[in-house]
């Protein structure tokens, strides 16, 4: 399997780990996660693959997270609700995703990515 690097094009922080990635010569397609964001099955096996809590799959920084009031409502969701909000609007996720054979990488940490 190809590495699949989800990313929101106009993201700083997609852009800073693509180069990364380019730079380190490690292969991906590429999937926007805004005109092809992740269905709810993708996200149910993404994340219990990650071994995060699905919190940490939420764009806490977002404006639409904001906008929502999601760090209140997400204390009365459902499991199922939350993974229903997370595909329903890319922009509600944490980006960049990284998902290789071995793990599932949310965020850019240069250190955590260090795929070698």
């Amino acid at each position: 399997m190809k590495n699949i690097f989800i990313q929101y094009p106009k993201c700083s922080t997609c852009k800073k780990a693509k180069k990364w990635l380019e730079q380190n010569n490690i292969e991906f397609i590429e999937r926007n996660i805004v005109t092809e964001t992740p269905t709810v099955e993708e996200l149910i096996q993404w994340i219990q693959k990650s071994g995060q809590d699905i919190k940490k799959w939420f764009n806490t920084s977002g404006l639409k997270y904001k906008e929502l009031n999601l760090k209140d409502k997400l204390l009365n969701m459902t499991y199922k609700e939350k993974i229903e909000l997370l595909a329903s609007d890319g922009m509600l996720i944490k980006r960049p995703i990284l998902i290789t054979d071995k793990e599932i990488l949310i965020g850019f940490k240069e250190k955590k990515w260090n795929l070698k």
